[in-house]
C-alpha cells in the first residue's frame, strides 16, 4: 500500500479560473531588457522550454499561457522582476511548486518562479531552505542529518507555498504545523525590498506568513525552521468493507483527534472503478507494539478489518510511503507524474452527529468516482492560540477534503453543501477553492482583519493579486 493508493489520486475535473484581467494600455513589455538583468532564465512563448515552463502540477491548467516565466536564481532576480512588472504594467504571479488547487500559481502576465532557489542547509538545530525546494528533497536532505520538519505528503509541493498557508502534515499532531516551526522568512516585497522577517523584525509580516496564504504579501525566497529528530516511524493501513463505513466514521472521529500526539491518522471513504472502500491509515512515532495498543479501541469500535498492513521503517521511507513513491528513488519521487484534480475542503470543529454521518456516507456512495479524506488534527496544533499565527483553525478536530473525477463539479458542490450544515464554513487556504463565496472568513476567521492591515502595509498598490487575494 502506498500513498498514491491511499489518496486515490486519479484524473479529476478541472477547476474554473477567474477571467484574466484586461491588458493594460501602453507599449509592449521589453522582455529582452528584463532578460539581460536576470542571473536566472526568462522563458518566453516560442522559446524551446516554454511548454514545460508554463505547466503546473495540475494538467487542467495547461491552456494558460503566461507572457513570460522567470526562473529566478536569487532574490535580486525577484526584485528585478517586480520592478519590471510595475514599470511595464504587467501582472505578476509567484510560483513555488505550482500546486495551487485553483491554478492560481500561474497567470497571463509574468510568472515569478522560485524553484531554482532550492538549497537545504542545516546547522545547530535549524534548517534554512530555499523557497522552491520540493518537499521530497527537504525530507531527503534533512534525513541525512537525522532531523526533519513537520510538513505534508506530496513529494513535489514547494516548501514556501506549504508553509505560507499553514502546513498540515503527517506529524503535525506531535510537532505542530509547518508554519509553527518557521523562525524566520526572507521576503521580497512589492517595492523590491528583501526583508528578513521574524519575531523581532517586520513581526506583522512574519505573523502573516504563518498561515496567511501564498501570493498575498510578497515573494518568499527562503525559510528557516526549527527541526525535530527524525527517528523510525510505524506506518499503518487498515481496510473495512463499505457496510462498516458509518461505524468507521463514528469511531474514527472520536479516536483520531484525541489520540496521543505521536499518532496521526486519516480516514478515507472512496468510490472508485473497483467499488466502495473504507480505509484508515497513518503514522506513529513509536514502535509497532505501542501502535497495536492504540489501534485496539478503534478496531473494537468498527470491527475486524478486512486487511491490515503495519510496517516500522525509517523516517524518510515513511514519508515516501505517504507520498506514494515508496518503491522509487528520491529522484524518481521528484518526477512523479502530474495529476489532474479538483477539490473542496472543510475544517471540522465538532464531530458529526448521526444524521451527518449518514449524509457523508450516502454522499460518497452516490454514482461516480470520488473520495472524502479526513485528516486528524488536535495535539500540538490545538495548543497554539488562533491569533498567534495567521492560521486560525486551532480548535478544529480534523480537516476534510472532497475529491471528484469527471467533467463537472456537481458532486463536489452537492456534498460540500450538504456537509456545510454540520461543518460550517471553515476551509483551509492551502486547499484553495474557487467556489467559496465567503473565503475571507472561511480561510482566516477572526484573523482576516489583521491580515488586511498587513497587506495594506506591505503591498498598498496591490501588486500581488489573486481571485482570493487579500
Amino acid at each position: 500500500m502506498n500513498r498514491r493508493d491511499f489518496l486515490h489520486a486519479t484524473a479529476l475535473t478541472p477547476l474554473a479560473l477567474s477571467a484574466p484581467a484586461p491588458a493594460l494600455a501602453g507599449p509592449p513589455p521589453d522582455w529582452a531588457r528584463l532578460r539581460r538583468r536576470l542571473a536566472g532564465t526568462l522563458v518566453l512563448p516560442g522559446d524551446a522550454g516554454y511548454a514545460a515552463a508554463r505547466r503546473l502540477y495540475n494538467p487542467a491548467y495547461d491552456g494558460i499561457r503566461p507572457q513570460a516565466v522567470a526562473y529566478c536564481a536569487n532574490p535580486a532576480d525577484v526584485s528585478a522582476c517586480l520592478a519590471f512588472a510595475r514599470a511595464a504594467g504587467v501582472r505578476v504571479t509567484s510560483r513555488s511548486g505550482g500546486h495551487s488547487y485553483a491554478g492560481w500559481s500561474t497567470g497571463t502576465g509574468l510568472v515569478i518562479d522560485v524553484s531554482r532557489m532550492s538549497s537545504v542547509a542545516y546547522s545547530g538545530g535549524r534548517a534554512t531552505i530555499g523557497a522552491g525546494a520540493k518537499l521530497i528533497d527537504v525530507y531527503d536532505r534533512l534525513a541525512r542529518r537525522g532531523v526533519s520538519i513537520p510538513a505534508g505528503s506530496c513529494p513535489t509541493v514547494g516548501i514556501a507555498g506549504l508553509t505560507l498557508g499553514g502546513g498540515i502534515g503527517v506529524v503535525s499532531r506531535k510537532y505542530g504545523l509547518t508554519c509553527d516551526v518557521l523562525e524566520s522568512v526572507r521576503v521580497v516585497t512589492a517595492d523590491g525590498r528583501l526583508l528578513t522577517c521574524d519575531a523581532g523584525h517586520h513581526a506583522g509580516l512574519y505573523w502573516a506568513c504563518r498561515g496567511g496564504g501564498g501570493g498575498n504579501f510578497g515573494v518568499a525566497v527562503s525559510c528557516t525552521f526549527r527541526t525535530h529528530p527524525a527517528g523510525d516511524l510505524t506506518v499503518f493501513f487498515l481496510h473495512w468493507p463499505w457496510a462498516k463505513a458509518a461505524r468507521a466514521v463514528r469511531a474514527w472521529q472520536s479516536w483520531g483527534p484525541s489520540a496521543p500526539d505521536e499518532l496521526w491518522s486519516s480516514l478515507h471513504l472512496t468510490r472508485s472503478a473497483s467499488g466502495l472502500d473504507v480505509q484508515i491509515g497513518g503514522v506513529h512515532l513509536g514502535p509497532r507494539s505501542a501502535l497495536d495498543r492504540l489501534l485496539a479501541p478503534l478496531v473494537a469500535g468498527i470491527g475486524r478489518p478486512s486487511s491490515r498492513s503495519v510496517r516500522t521503517t525509517s523516517y524518510l521511507d515513511a514519508m515516501k510511503i505517504m507520498a506514494g513513491c515508496s518503491s522509487m528513488s528520491v529522484a524518481e519521487c521528484r518526477r512523479m507524474p502530474r495529476a489532474a484534480f479538483s477539490a473542496r475542503s472543510h475544517l471540522a470543529y465538532r464531530r458529526l452527529p448521526a444524521d451527518g454521518v449518514r449524509a457523508l456516507v450516502n454522499g460518497v456512495a452516490r454514482g461516480g468516482r470520488h473520495s472524502v479524506l479526513m485528516d486528524a488534527m488536535g495535539g500540538a496544533i490545538g495548543r497554539v492560540s488562533p491569533s498567534a499565527t495567521a492560521f486560525p483553525h486551532r480548535a478544529a478536530l480534523f480537516s476534510v477534503q472532497y475529491y471528484a473525477e469527471g467533467m463537472g463539479r456537481s458532486w463536489l458542490r452537492g456534498l460540500h453543501g450538504d456537509m456545510s450544515r454540520y461543518f460550517g464554513d471553515h476551509a483551509y487556504v492551502n486547499y484553495i477553492d474557487p467556489d467559496l463565496g465567503n473565503w475571507r472568513s472561511a480561510y482566516y476567521g477572526s484573523n482576516a482583519a489583521r491580515l488586511a492591515e498587513v497587506k495594506a502595509t506591505y503591498d498598498p498598490d496591490r501588486v500581488f493579486r489573486l481571485p482570493h487575494g487579500l
